[in-house]
């Protein structure tokens, strides 16, 4: 079991997602179309538990499985599709986990609600700060309960990725 942690914004999360990435490209070589930091650790100001979330595009998810002895040579242990259909995902630092990985063949339709979500709270800091503060009780309501901690959440964030993507599809 672990505990659910919201912290303020650090600033070192994003010299570790390009640390992170680097080792990722190697792995992933020629099937890698981007990579991004997505998730609350990618937004500056915003509260968030302290795990780097990483999204890969790449040109064929099904080639990916073949990558699950490497990705655990490096510490992350293969969770398959994990609840989203297409996706890969790997988690990295067990239950003091520090980085989770989302690969998604590129044209899947969640990058897209990745990216809209991430840019919309960069660029709402009145959201962001929502946001932030609703995650902040979430944890102190539920320390040791983090399905009760993403089921707080789920409301908001359902509004929160309609608007993002209605923005974003906007050209923003």
């Amino acid at each position: 079991m672990r505990k659910v942690e919201v912290r303020s914004y650090c600033s070192e999360w994003t010299q570790m997602f390009r640390h992170e990435a680097d080792i990722l490209r190697n792995i992933f070589g020629r099937q890698l179309e981007a990579v991004y930091h997505i998730g609350s650790t990618a937004v500056p100001g915003l509260k968030a538990k302290p795990i780097i979330d990483i999204m890969l595009v790449v040109k064929d998810i099904g080639f990916i499985d073949r990558l699950n002895h490497s990705m655990t040579k490096i510490g992350y242990q293969p969770k398959g599709e994990n609840g989203i259909p297409g996706r890969r995902y790997f988690e990295k630092g067990g239950d003091g986990r520090t980085h989770h990985v989302h690969v998604f063949q590129g044209g899947d339709f969640h990058v897209e609600r990745h990216l809209a979500v991430r840019d919309y709270l960069r660029t709402h800091p009145d959201a962001a700060r929502e946001y932030g503060e609703l995650k902040e009780r979430l944890a102190q309501q539920f320390p040791w309960d983090i399905e009760q901690y993403i089921l707080g959440k789920e409301p908001f964030v359902e509004q929160l990725e309609k608007c993002a993507l209605w923005w974003y599809r906007q050209g923003y």
